[in-house]
């Protein structure tokens, strides 16, 4: 810094920025690990922008939220950040404006429902990075032998289900309401009966009658009749049940892009259609995004823009989605991928995806509201359990920790 000021020992290198980003990992194995991505993509860029460098570090999606959140206490936040969640950092300043980084073309780009979520108060702080939403997959040849076709309706989804069941299925319908991803499951059943997290305005309303409708109708319908399997909803974890139904073990259940794969490697025959609704194929579906950040601390607004520009570009979108099944999060990207005979499995998801809604992730009290979930929800579909007094309790939590934002 001296030798900057005083305007002597100057080189060449003196202008050299090095930007870092931490980023999460979407492989499965050391194989696939989204280092490989970025390695790729920043040697490229790098060779048309000597003058900058980009280290990135990439952890697995157990770590990464935590790793960051610790950099940033410790006062040492990288430039960018490819994470779960943005909102706690925008409300502490701490975030470029998505405008303040990104050229108007790029921002522009962004599907309308991704950027909506990016927003806190109206202003985008989170670049979506990575989507997907659900669909219903069903095992084709379980199917067959029960004589049932997919379902459109709730009761349809029961029906089969019974059939299933009389065939000995071990879950005809797996409904993972354990720790690990309940608010996904939650979710995905609120907006089929025609509910949801919040409200039109953005108010919570977990407890609304629409939703407690829903998890009365599964507890009474689906997991009393013993058409949930043998492990209770309540310990059933995604992972757990998306290996089930990969190893034949599962009529149907809800499932994002990645199940495909899985299902395809153990030899499933599998089925897709539009989740069921409570009077015929849902209105709505649930949609994931995955967020960029980019941090004030290191000052580099100038370069993360302008290498966050290259990153959103149509090749190195398509590149990622492609490599990780996941779904473009811009409009020209989906507009190449809804058309491209190699991207034909991704369609179904991809048509979801202008119909999906997303968890209210621009509240900072969505993380609260999550967990609660999580621990309680459960306990809503068991034998004896009331859906109208465990939403009310999950509510209560929701409207504490909004009552802070």
């Amino acid at each position: 810094m001296t030798a900057v000021l005083g305007g002597c020992g100057l080189t060449d290198d003196s202008d050299e920025v090095t930007l870092k980003l931490v980023a999460a990992d979407y492989g499965d194995s050391k194989d696939n690990s989204s280092q490989h991505y970025w390695d790729e993509l920043v040697k490229s860029y790098e060779a048309k922008h000597p003058d900058v460098q980009v280290d990135v570090t990439v952890y697995s999606w157990s770590d990464v939220d935590r790793k960051v959140r610790e950099m940033v206490e410790a006062g040492k936040a990288p430039d960018m950040a490819q994470i779960g969640a943005y909102s706690d950092y925008a409300d502490k300043n701490l975030l470029y404006r998505a405008d303040d980084v990104l050229s108007i073309p790029v921002q522009a780009d962004f599907v309308s429902q991704l950027a909506g979520a990016g927003q806190v108060n109206g202003v985008q702080y989170g670049l979506p990075f990575a989507a997907s939403t659900r669909v219903l997959f069903y095992n084709k040849t379980l199917f067959s032998e029960a004589g049932v076709t997919p379902p459109k309706s709730w009761d349809d989804l029961a029906e089969a289900a019974e059939a299933l069941k009389d065939k000995g299925v071990k879950y005809p319908y797996a409904l993972p309401l354990g720790p690990e991803e309940a608010q996904a499951e939650t979710m995905q059943w609120m907006l089929s009966g025609g509910g949801g997290y919040t409200d039109g305005v953005g108010t919570y309303s977990v407890d609304s009658p629409q939703n407690v409708t829903t998890f009365t109708w599964l507890r009474d319908e689906l997991v009393g009749k013993g058409l949930t399997g043998p492990v209770a909803p309540g310990k059933l974890d995604r992972a757990d049940a998306f290996a089930a139904f990969a190893n034949g073990d599962v009529g149907m259940l809800n499932g994002h892009p990645s199940l495909m794969k899985m299902a395809s490697d153990k030899g499933v025959k599998y089925g897709m259609v539009t989740t069921p609704g409570i009077d015929g194929a849902s209105k709505s579906t649930l949609g994931v995004s995955d967020w960029m950040t980019a941090f004030k601390k290191n000052g580099h607004q100038e370069e993360v823009g302008d290498f966050l520009d290259f990153v959103y570009s149509d090749e190195n979108v398509l590149d990622f989605s492609r490599e990780y099944d996941l779904l473009p999060v811009t409009t020209s990207a989906s507009e190449v991928m809804s058309t491209a005979e190699e991207d034909k499995n991704l369609k179904p998801f991809l048509d979801e995806l202008l119909l999906s809604e997303l968890y209210p992730v621009g509240k900072t009290s969505w993380g609260a509201v999550s967990a609660d979930v999580k621990k309680r929800i459960g306990q809503a579909v068991a034998s004896g359990g009331s859906p109208e007094e465990v939403l009310g309790q999950i509510q209560v939590t929701a409207m504490r920790a909004g009552s802070a934002e």
